[in-house]
């Protein structure tokens, strides 16, 4: 079952940040410089911080996930040129 996550990262390196940036422009919308909105099950979610871990230095690197639960998501308050990334449906025709 898919769930929201905002996935946060901190890391040095420019080539660290791009590859990182990437993988999660890919799972999701980039809310902020280093901040993305995820709608993703756990077992990609798992997949997910695999991967960045395999990318980012834990000694000069930090990446945080928060999940979000539907009461959370649905109260997010947004304030300027802030919008809160829909959430897309999906269809899957057998």
């Amino acid at each position: 079952m898919a769930m929201i996550v905002v996935a946060a990262y901190d890391v040095r390196a420019d080539e660290r940040r791009s590859r990182i940036a990437a993988t999660l422009q890919a799972w999701g919308d980039r809310i902020q410089k280093s901040v993305f909105v995820l709608d993703i099950s756990s077992e990609d979610l798992d997949e997910l911080c695999s991967r960045i871990g395999a990318v980012m230095d834990p000694d000069e690197d930090s990446f945080y996930v928060f999940t979000q639960c539907g009461t959370c998501w649905s109260s997010t308050r947004c304030i300027g040129q802030a919008n809160k990334p829909e959430q897309t449906l999906y269809w899957l025709a057998l």
